[in-house]
């Protein structure tokens, strides 16, 4: 038998080339074809600049368009001589407040907005965001007094009165809890616009608001939040769908989205998705109620919502602009693009023949258009008014998307 034993010799074996060096070396008769080299694709060419008409817009738009053109667009500072002053030469402002109530409210109720280009019939919020649309400033007298009112409801005060047209018959509990959520929502979204992001009453509204919501996106329900009631598909009771008035909210507070980015981008997965054929009907209590204020997907998922409710359009795009949104959905962006386009070789656009004001405007979007006084009047100046307000909205939304601009 034969036996092996340690002789104490240490034998080294060959040195062999780096590893690197064995996957490069070739092999003799082979025939050596070279490795392709990942060349990434050249980023997409910047988008053109969008041209400003400011001269047209200064000599045709109202005073809320040139004071916010100049402020907003043109970057002109604040306390320019005469540009604080501009703003209160709007006869739609003044005949907003001349409507308004000492107690700081307007008679129609709290959310309601006119079923005309007049302002008979609007309610305290819609008037209250269109003078911020205006230009008022916020420390005007009718403007403070509105603010406590909006402060009120924002802490869902109990006063029976101040559910206004949302006050229930009977004061059933449940739709009287949803009429305080509903108002506190709107309230929010418009001490927002005004500048209160950086106070402690709206931070913590708006962060119990963003919790409940984002309980419900994070859920199973938020995949599957309808059930059949009847012959009826409606949305559940528990299902805490995001409002248009949150949107409106978010997008004035930058610093409070940058807090909360994992809910921020949850809502954008939920405002990309397709829009359900169902209405927007919630059981709330032992009642099936209306929800036109719900956010159920992509509000502009076709042109054709462009031109059936302009004021809407407009104001879903420079929402999502604000909210930095619009940039990354090809959809909006080819929209926006598109409406750009129907400008004319000035930059001004007019109203295409297929385009049609709705007669209801919904109340989140209401404030929005029309913000020259042309309002008042019809014919040919109501024509004017439109094209001014939507060339000044079409600018101020390339703007906040970070598209280059062009003055002319």
């Amino acid at each position: 038998m034969s036996r092996a034993y340690n002789t104490g010799i240490v034998t080294t074996p060959p040195s062999l080339p780096p590893l690197a060096d064995l996957d490069a070396a070739p092999v003799p008769g082979e025939i050596t074809v070279p490795r392709p080299v990942f060349v990434p694709p050249p980023p997409p060419p910047p988008p053109p600049p969008v041209l400003v008409p400011a001269t047209w817009l200064l000599d045709h738009g109202g005073p809320a368009v040139q004071l916010r053109l100049l402020r907003e667009v043109a970057g002109v500072p604040v306390q320019y001589p005469g540009l604080p002053r501009l703003p209160y030469a709007s006869r739609a402002g003044w005949h907003l407040l001349g409507m308004q109530d000492r107690d700081g409210t307007w008679s129609a109720g709290m959310l309601s907005v006119p079923t005309a280009a007049r302002l008979i019939g609007v309610g305290t919020i819609p008037a209250f965001r269109r003078l911020l649309e205006l230009g008022w400033d916020i420390e005007a007298p009718g403007m403070l007094a509105t603010r406590r009112v909006l402060f009120r409801l924002l802490a869902e005060d109990n006063d029976p009165t101040l559910l206004a047209e949302l006050r229930p018959p009977g004061d059933d509990e449940d739709l009287v809890r949803h009429g305080r959520l509903l108002l506190r929502e709107a309230a929010a979204c418009a001490l927002a616009q005004a500048g209160f992001e950086s106070d402690p009453r709206l931070r913590g509204a708006a962060r119990r608001l963003v919790d409940r919501v984002d309980a419900f996106l994070g859920s199973p329900l938020a995949s599957k939040p309808w059930i059949r009631i009847g012959n009826q598909h409606v949305l559940a009771a528990e299902a805490a769908v995001p409002s248009f008035h949150l949107l409106v909210m978010l997008a004035h507070m930058p610093q409070f989205r940058s807090e909360h980015a994992q809910f921020i981008e949850r809502l954008y997965q939920w405002l990309t998705q397709p829009w359900p054929r169902q209405a927007p009907v919630q059981q709330v209590g032992e009642y099936l109620v209306e929800q036109p204020h719900l956010v159920l997907g992509d509000f502009l998922s076709t042109r054709s919502a462009l031109d059936q409710d302009m004021p809407s359009a407009v104001a879903w795009l420079e929402a999502m602009a604000r909210l930095g949104f619009l940039g990354r959905h090809e959809g909006w962006v080819k929209l926006l693009d598109r409406t750009l386009d129907d400008r004319g070789k000035r930059g001004v656009w007019t109203p295409p023949r297929s385009m049609s004001m709705p007669g209801q405007v919904p109340p989140w979007a209401w404030p929005v258009l029309p913000l020259h006084d042309g309002a008042l009047a019809a014919g040919a100046d109501k024509a004017e008014a439109l094209s001014a307000d939507v060339t000044f909205r079409l600018a101020l939304i390339a703007k906040l998307a970070g598209r280059t601009l062009e003055f002319s």
